[in-house]
């Protein structure tokens, strides 16, 4: 149909969050984690799509952070156009800080929420 798969656009989101930490150095390479605080489990995803992304090209994924809790992070996000006048999809994603050993909720680091500050809205 010459759409982009309603499957894609949570890919998008995904490859935009990992680029995003990774440049911070919350990677995970060789089997070992850049950052304790980089071991997160996705416990809700929501995405509600407004206008199909049609054909190949680049598109662009707008972050917010809505809320950090103790443990939890709630973003927003946006997909869109490469000139950012279409919003494609937007939707919600909420993270739990996961104790790398345990696998159980854990509070963030003082240098994680600072990043977060960073993608709150001003």
């Amino acid at each position: 149909m010459g759409l982009v798969h309603n499957t894609r656009y949570g890919l998008l989101v995904e490859r935009a969050l990992t680029l995003f930490w990774d440049r911070h150095g919350y990677s995970y390479r060789d089997g070992k984690l850049g950052h304790v605080d980089a071991s997160v489990g996705v416990v809700e995803f929501s995405i509600s799509y407004k206008a199909p992304i049609r054909g190949t090209g680049e598109v662009g994924v707008q972050l917010i952070v809505d809320h950090v809790g103790d443990s939890s992070v709630v973003y927003a996000f946006r997909v869109l156009s490469a000139d950012s006048a279409t919003v494609h999809a937007e939707g919600k994603r909420v993270h739990i800080r996961l104790d790398p050993r345990t696998f159980r909720p854990t509070s963030w680091q003082e240098d994680t929420r600072a990043i977060y500050k960073t993608l709150q809205a001003q």
